[in-house]
């Protein structure tokens, strides 16, 4: 698979709907990944993921996404493997595999970072996808993202993603933080650095990326071959637009009030028309006040936003506090 570009939008759990991936393309995000989606889930119940609006949004393609990713998260290889068979009809650009979330839900299950306290089942999990993909999925990449660790008394990267590579991972995204860590202290980006010499693969650098500097600094400190914007781009899909222009050109300009809310109207639009304007309405509200923070008046709208319930409500809202012309 060929990109082109180096700028990713990294799996967010309750963020990164079909919607919202559309939003980043349309801004410039060059590949994108799913929510994490549990393999046993879809294989228990693989209709309600074509019938269900709310469950489909999770792995459909967004309507601007010319390359994305299926993320699924699971313990076991064999769930793995039938889960990855039944992406086939969505034509997955690779199927990702989770190995870093942190939620309590999903490590107690053996999934997510808790699969880095067993490298050699996380190859056995790498190993089922890839023979899916091969079956059925025309031979897609299988990629997968990591932590650094358990904890600070477990850095295992290494070990980790030998096994994944060994067991045909095409890329690695790092999120050098311990899982005990959650998404509290400090990324530590030099294991990003030294992950980069030790595998042949691409590698993708994630953790404390919020600005285009912080992206361009990740990839001249650290060699990586892209950079994976999360919360730094929750409400800010024009990161990926910006961080383009300071690469390319050496400077870029924020996004004025006008084309944010715009946007966020847009991104509204599109997932009611994904899920439904009641459900819609009721998911926006965080991403709202994402997308208005740090603007005169955004304190008033968050305050009255969270009572909206329809696409007018949002509207007439905006107009009373942040008038825009």
């Amino acid at each position: 698979m060929e990109l082109p570009g180096n700028l990713f939008l990294a799996p967010v759990a309750g963020y990164t709907d079909r919607a919202f991936r559309s939003i980043c393309a349309e801004h410039g995000a060059d590949f994108s990944f799913t929510e994490l989606v549990s393999a046993e889930a879809l294989c228990r119940n693989p209709e309600r993921y074509w019938t269900v609006p709310a469950a489909k949004n999770l792995i459909s393609r967004g309507i601007s996404e010319k390359h994305y990713a299926i993320q699924l998260f699971g313990a076991n290889p064999e769930s793995i493997y039938r889960a990855a068979l039944l992406l086939a009809p969505l034509k997955p650009d690779t199927v990702d595999i989770n190995a870093g979330c942190p939620v309590p839900k999903v490590v107690k299950n053996g999934a997510g970072s808790a699969l880095m306290k067993n490298p050699a089942n996380l190859g056995r999990i790498v190993e089922a996808a890839v023979r899916a993909s091969r079956e059925e999925l025309g031979n897609v990449p299988v990629t997968i993202k990591i932590r650094s660790g358990w904890d600070h008394g477990s850095i295992n990267y290494a070990e980790c993603v030998r096994a994944a590579v060994e067991a045909g991972a095409a890329m690695i995204s790092l999120h050098p933080r311990t899982r005990s860590q959650n998404y509290g202290g400090k990324s530590d980006w030099s294991l990003i650095a030294d992950l980069v010499t030790r595998v042949s693969v691409p590698v993708t650098g994630s953790g404390d990326l919020y600005t285009p500097e912080d992206a361009q600094r990740m990839l001249s400190e650290t060699g990586c071959a892209a950079v994976m914007f999360a919360r730094g781009a929750m409400g800010n899909p024009f990161i990926f637009t910006a961080a383009r222009s300071l690469l390319t050109s050496g400077k870029w300009e924020p996004a004025p009030l006008p084309q944010r809310i715009a946007a966020a109207l847009r991104h509204l639009e599109m997932l009611a028309a994904d899920i439904g304007e009641r459900l819609a309405c009721l998911e926006m509200r965080k991403q709202f006040c994402a997308y208005t923070k740090g603007f005169k008046g955004g304190a008033a709208l968050r305050e009255k936003i969270v009572h909206a319930q329809t696409i007018a409500e949002y509207r007439n809202i905006i107009a009373a506090v942040m008038p825009i012309g």
